[in-house]
């Protein structure tokens, strides 16, 4: 396998690929005669052909006859197009799957670079799960980079990264900046924000953004920290602004938002468009499966009137660029690496031959190189720590002594993803607030699993649209928690207790019975089994949650982002409810504490 680790990724042998350019030397591999998409000039340039030795691409020229001999592998691409290997310059791909199984379907797809957050895994294993979860994304056969976690967090315990701890996450060649940073965090809380972005930008790595719903003086008091990009935008006029103050706009097409078409208008005003990235921000196994990631992001820009040359330059050299990995990726020329796509035509953005690290590592969507299956650490496996069983009594909410009705804070569903906050008073019954799911109110807690195991916010949570039973997930985003909703507390004890056992998962439970989980012994986020065993698991949740009362389109998301920290706006971890509005965190019950 041809790979590179971030060790040897900028290694090269110089002296070897001159006397290849020259003649002197044989290339490995020439594709001759193809139509090459040149992104610097944003010219169809015909009759090209690429000479590549190892890694590297040596020549790109109209006649590479002299660096083929007797050894070299010849792919004619006569009447084909050549692109650059397509990068997703924003995702998650610590969720749900492994690297190796993500690259199955990526690859084919023509994803031949991927820069990743790695916040995932620090709030539930810290600085060595990060490390590991690093490790897991070496010796590829495509090139995989990550940012540092900024960890904001709701939750005071999973808040925040030690500047020493980022210090070592920098110095390494494969971390490119520090993750997305929520502009109401930093902001809200500089003193804790700002030494970490600060350090980042001494350093001269990217600060990556996350600007959603900052506008005017707000918007403008976050960039003055050194803020290069923001994925957030979903309106022309948003991707308008953020363009003018300098900002590189990623716009997503993936499992979590697909905001490309809304935005597509943005090429009918006259803008200079070469800030504009194309990303996926995180794609669930079953988008994964149908759509091999980046060539169907491309493919869609095409597709919704974007000019085909800026829509590849939106996949390839804006990205690199942005990262400043331009003199590695993003473009066919010597000295860069050896990623290319032989797509049929420019307005067809689907992969005969993809090329990474200067091998054929897919073939007309058929994988050639198999991934590398990463072995994880006892302690990646082992992230759910709790003290004990839970039991029912440990989902109770005791009303304030003295308080008949008790006005109480409920987190309103008004969206899969965004919620509200709803005051509404209630009558306790011997002493405790019960679930209502007549009026479609359940419980909600927040367990922690890492920093104070066992240590628990109970709420109440209304529009999820369970009538019975519970749903538990250990991947719940920006903390160390498990987050289980319910109608029943006894059968919520046993989808928590059952994570627990699992050392993580999504469960579904009903009147005491195992109705459908995944197992994710990764960090308690992650699945080792194959992408497609974990559709069907997927689809078997998403089954059984429905017959539960819930009708989502992806149910483990919207739970998953009940204790998120940039989702508007009444969210929950086991410290009590936080208000992302001003970002205080508050008790169940009006004119109440939240438990200290």
């Amino acid at each position: 396998m041809t790979t590179s680790t971030p060790e040897t990724m900028f290694d090269k042998d110089t002296a070897q690929l001159m006397q290849v350019a020259l003649g002197n030397q044989k290339a490995d591999l020439v594709v001759s005669g193809g139509r090459l998409l040149n992104v610097y000039t944003g010219e169809l340039l015909d009759g090209v052909s690429v000479s590549m030795k190892g890694r590297w691409i040596a020549y790109v020229g109209a006649d590479g006859d002299h660096t083929v001999g007797s050894k070299t592998a010849v792919i004619d691409a006569a009447g084909k197009v050549l692109i650059p290997g397509l990068i997703d310059g924003h995702t998650h791909l610590a969720w749900l799957t492994c690297v190796d199984e993500f690259l199955k379907y990526a690859l084919p797809g023509g994803t031949t670079t991927v820069v990743t957050e790695a916040m995932e895994p620090f709030p539930v294993a810290g600085l060595e799960g990060v490390v590991d979860f690093l490790d897991s994304l070496k010796d590829q056969p495509a090139k995989i980079f990550a940012t540092a976690p900024f960890m904001a967090s709701i939750s005071r315990a999973a808040r925040g990264i030690p500047i020493d701890t980022l210090k070592e996450l920098l110095d390494r060649k494969d971390i490119l900046g520090v993750g997305e940073s929520y502009w109401q965090s930093v902001l809200q809380e500089p003193d804790i924000s700002l030494p970490v972005l600060d350090e980042t930008y001494r350093r001269g790595k990217t600060l990556e953004g996350h600007t959603a719903g900052a506008k005017g003086k707000k918007l403008a008091a976050y960039l003055t920290a050194g803020i290069s990009s923001c994925h957030e935008p979903i309106l022309p006029k948003e991707v308008l602004e953020r363009l003018r103050l300098g900002l590189y706009v990623m716009v997503r097409e993936g499992s979590i938002r697909r905001d490309l078409e809304a935005i597509s208008a943005i090429k009918d005003d006259n803008v200079n468009l070469r800030r504009l990235l194309l990303v996926t921000d995180g794609i669930e196994p079953g988008d994964l499966v149908k759509r091999r990631g980046m060539q169907y992001v491309v493919q869609k820009a095409v597709d919704c009137g974007f000019d085909p040359v800026a829509a590849v330059q939106m996949a390839t050299l804006n990205v690199a660029e942005h990262f400043a990995l331009d003199n590695l990726v993003g473009g066919i020329a010597p000295g860069r690496c050896a990623d290319l796509l032989i797509v049929p035509d420019i307005r067809t953005i689907e992969a005969e031959h993809v090329i990474s690290n200067g091998k054929v590592v897919a073939e007309k969507g058929r994988l050639l190189t198999a991934p590398r299956r990463h072995t994880y650490r006892s302690g990646s496996l082992n992230t759910v720590s709790l003290p004990k069983p839970f039991t029912a009594t440990d989902f109770i909410i005791r009303a304030p002594q003295g308080q008949q009705p008790a006005t109480v804070r409920i987190i309103e569903m008004i969206t899969d993803l965004v919620t509200s906050e709803l005051r509404q008073e209630t009558a306790a019954a011997n002493g405790q607030v019960p679930c209502d799911p007549a009026n479609d109110i359940i419980k909600v807690a927040a367990v922690d699993r890492r920093h104070v195991p066992g240590k628990t916010t109970t709420g109440l949570i209304k529009g999820f649209g369970l009538q019975t039973g519970a749903f538990a997930s250990s991947a719940a985003w920006d903390s160390s928690d498990i987050i289980v909703v319910g109608a029943s507390e006894a059968d919520m004890a046993i989808a928590v207790n059952r994570i627990r056992d699992l050392q993580g998962g999504a469960v579904a439970v009903k009147d005491g019975s195992l109705l459908a989980e995944i197992p994710m012994p990764i960090f308690g986020l992650m699945s080792p089994a194959p992408v497609e065993t974990i559709v069907e698991k997927l689809q078997s949740l998403k089954q059984a949650l429905q017959s539960l009362g819930v009708h989502f389109p992806d149910p483990l998301l919207t739970l998953s982002t009940l204790t998120c920290a940039a989702i508007p706006y009444l969210r929950i971890c086991e410290e009590g409810l936080v208000n992302l509005k001003d970002g205080k965190t508050v008790g169940v019950f009006v004119d109440s504490a939240p438990a200290a």
